[in-house]
């Protein structure tokens, strides 16, 4: 079943049939009137979708239409990051999995592929960052563009300027995040782990050796790159969270890194100090917990909280 905001299933319901909002919200609580209110809004919605001859699985959507829940869902973004391809093997079953963020004018959304032949279609480099993509038959699960064998990829012609690359994050407490959630937290640092380095391929961006060898390319030069790991807590839960090299710096610099008396100074610094956090939330395979990744951390614009208080 779709679940998402009903006031966003309205307004698809209302562009896709031409009605007004207003006789749709009529067509909705006269629809759960009959059936004596047992059922939700967003169900009784679904149905007069149904009844007016809406099949949402075939319409084109925009990021910011898509629901948990919708199935063979048809769409058009750009891609604005493309992740590595990960091999896993777990419970007996082992496999690939790809994944990267497209974006349209009105959002953006991850997308995982678990087919063979669309994840080859990435290490060929057939689709990469800065293409734009045609999505056809893929499901959305937790907020995520998901496709199987069944749905299709592939490059499409139309251009794509004007899209959305900030991501797309919502404010929640800590208690509250889940797995595959992209949020923003308000939250106090009370523990710092680390650093700990290691080594990345030029080329790939892959695992490297510290003497410089690449599993595809070779004998390469090797980037070091830092992980930074910390605790942070909002008053309603705690929670472990990772920063990778772009964003420590924007809290640590490399001297202070590289250095463990300096760091161990930086530390005391960053303890008890308050920062608001974007990430993306995942399951720590290791601890079965949730952690965040960070993508951006800043400490708070008092005048900015001010006016957005005030508003």
């Amino acid at each position: 079943m779709i679940t998402g905001n009903y006031d966003q299933i309205v307004q698809m319901i209302s562009r896709s049939s031409g009605l007004s909002v207003e006789d749709i919200n009529r067509k909705i609580e006269a629809k759960r009137a009959k059936l004596s209110g047992l059922i939700s809004k967003e169900g009784a919605a679904q149905i007069v979708a149904s009844e007016l001859g809406i099949n949402f699985e075939k319409e084109k959507m925009k990021i910011s239409e898509l629901l948990t829940g919708m199935k063979r869902i048809n769409i058009l973004g750009k891609i604005i990051k493309m992740n590595r391809v990960v091999e896993y093997n777990k419970n007996n079953r082992s496999g690939k999995i790809g994944s990267f963020l497209i974006a349209d004018e009105t959002g953006n959304i991850r997308v995982v592929l678990w087919d063979v032949n669309h994840i080859a279609l990435i290490e060929r480099g057939e689709i990469t960052e800065g293409h734009v993509v045609e999505i056809t038959g893929a499901d959305v699960r937790n907020m995520e563009v998901h496709l199987s064998g069944f749905a299709d990829i592939k490059k499409s012609q139309n251009a794509m300027d004007n899209v959305q690359t900030k991501l797309s994050v919502h404010q929640k407490n800590i208690a509250d995040v889940k797995v595959n959630d992209n949020v923003s937290v308000r939250a106090f640092i009370v523990q710092i782990f680390g650093p700990t380095f290691f080594y990345v391929c030029p080329e790939c961006s892959k695992k490297a050796t510290e003497t410089g060898e690449c599993a595809t390319h070779g004998k390469i030069v090797p980037k070091k790159r830092a992980i930074l790991n910390f605790i942070l807590d909002d008053g309603s839960a705690t929670i472990r969270s990772v920063l990778f090299s772009d964003q420590i710096k924007k809290v640590v610099s490399d001297e202070e890194l590289e250095s463990t008396e300096t760091f161990m100074k930086k530390r005391m610094e960053l303890l008890g100090k308050e920062f608001i956090v974007e990430a993306s939330a995942r399951k720590n395979n290791f601890s079965e917990s949730v952690e965040l990744i960070v993508n951006e951390i800043a400490e708070p614009n008092i005048d900015k909280l001010i006016e957005e208080l005030e508003a």
